[in-house]
């Protein structure tokens, strides 16, 4: 199975393993790690037509790599994208994609629950670039709709939020966006392509932290961009796609790429943030993506069938306060996940401990099985209270506002058996003084 033919095959298991794999002169059946930092150019013409993009090619690994080519192919290919970038980390995907549009005096409007590095991002860096976000309660479409004003150049949700797992209506923040003619950025990583695809659902660009799920085994830091290359960059509110580009002799985005125009956000994100800033991926981690990707329908399928049996088992214990989880059907986001997910619904679980943020520690420290980790979508389990930690830089009101609670622990739950891991959770409720 090629590349070249992957055009033909529909199931995602096995786009999950094929995409993007196009043999080279070496006739590598798996991926090989392209371990280089520049490449050879035939001649002074091939060096000129590479950098003035009249033909393509490898320049220099911080642009592109063959290997990252693959990962970016095979992403594109799951998600229904035209075209993908991988870069450093998932928050430099996520700035990157709002550095491609906005620009000093831009505004965003926002979903107020959000991972915390990003919400510091929006509230605190891209303020000092100029850069507001506005931020609204994402199950209100009148306050969204109401944040929209002629400074907007994005909407951004995250498919599931961190960490109070609320569920975005992709369909309804699409129409409010494309309403307003402004593109809606997802970041989908607690769901990843397994669970939903955003752009089948009107989103136009999608983010993941490739470090999760998609990687699946915490072994490398990366992130990916995917564009649906649908939206319409030539609204003259965007400048960056139709005002001349000094840095590329006048270039305009939007209307002087000829056939590659539906790649235009992309191209300008590799061409521009990405050369100029460098947060490029390395080719080994991207290699590691790849493998995790291969297994990613098998892995998530077990996250999602253990971390239901733990929200149910949770829901009666009589130490926990309240569970939150998609997949339990009095959630308040169960109608709207059933609507949009396939598969399942998700690998994350939060709950309150009764005994406030005390039992928490306690609980935390306990653990034995499950590691005491600030990441999600290992294959191992994973927790951590938030409040003093992932979402720490908050302040006190901030944290009232994303309902980030001194109670709550947040469980990325595992690959294990899922007996092992309420056992673990047993034992540490128990010992947790949380009564």
């Amino acid at each position: 199975m090629r590349g070249d033919i992957i055009g033909n095959i529909q199931k995602f298991e096995t786009r999950a393993l094929h995409a993007g794999n196009i043999a080279d002169e070496s006739r590598a059946h798996a991926a090989p790690i392209h371990r280089t930092s520049a490449y050879l150019f035939r001649d002074t013409e091939h060096a000129a037509n590479l950098f003035n993009l009249k033909e393509p090619g490898n320049i220099y690994t911080r642009l592109q790599n063959p290997t990252q080519e693959v990962l970016e192919n095979r992403m594109a290919s799951l998600e229904g994208g035209a075209a993908a970038l991988a870069v450093a980390s998932g928050t430099s995907a996520i700035f990157y994609s709002i550095a491609n549009i906005c620009r000093k005096g831009d505004e965003v409007v926002s979903v107020r629950t959000l991972y915390g590095g990003t919400y510091t991002m929006f509230d605190s860096i891209l303020a000092d670039f100029g850069i507001k976000v506005n931020f609204v309660d994402g199950g209100d479409p009148g306050a969204i709709a109401g944040a929209v004003n002629d400074n907007t150049r994005a909407l951004y949700t995250e498919t599931i939020g961190n960490p109070l797992l609320d569920v975005a209506n992709i369909k309804v923040l699409s129409g409010i966006a494309e309403e307003h003619h402004i593109p809606l950025i997802v970041d989908s990583t607690f769901t990843t392509p397994y669970l939903l695809r955003p752009i089948e659902h009107g989103a136009d660009i999608v983010v993941h932290s490739l470090t999760k799920w998609l990687g699946g085994h915490g072994t490398g830091i990366g992130g990916i961009v995917i564009d649906s290359g649908r939206f319409d960059w030539t609204d003259g509110k965007f400048a960056f796609y139709n005002e001349p580009d000094a840095s590329y002799h006048g270039l305009r985005w939007a209307h002087d790429l000829g056939e590659l125009n539906p790649q235009a956000f992309i191209l300008r994100m590799r061409l521009v943030p990405l050369r100029n800033l460098g947060a490029c991926i390395s080719p080994d981690n991207a290699w590691l993506f790849l493998q995790g990707i291969e297994t990613l329908a098998l892995r998530m399928q077990r996250h999602c069938d253990n971390a239901l049996r733990i929200a149910e088992h949770l829901k009666d214990h009589p130490r926990v306060e309240w569970v939150r989880y998609p997949g339990l059907k009095d959630d308040p986001y169960h109608g709207l996940a059933s609507d949009q997910f396939e598969n399942g619904y998700g690998g994350m679980v939060v709950f309150g401990i009764k005994g406030g943020e005390r039992a928490g520690a306690a609980f935390i420290d306990s653990l034995k099985l499950v590691s005491h980790v600030s990441n999600v979508g290992d294959a191992k389990s994973l927790a951590v209270h938030p409040a003093t930690t992932t979402h720490s830089q908050l302040t006190d009101e901030q944290k009232a506002a994303c309902g980030i609670t001194p109670e709550l622990i947040r469980l990325s739950i595992g690959i294990e058996h899922v007996d092992d891991i309420i056992e673990d959770i047993d034992s540490a409720l128990r010992t947790s003084g949380g009564n």
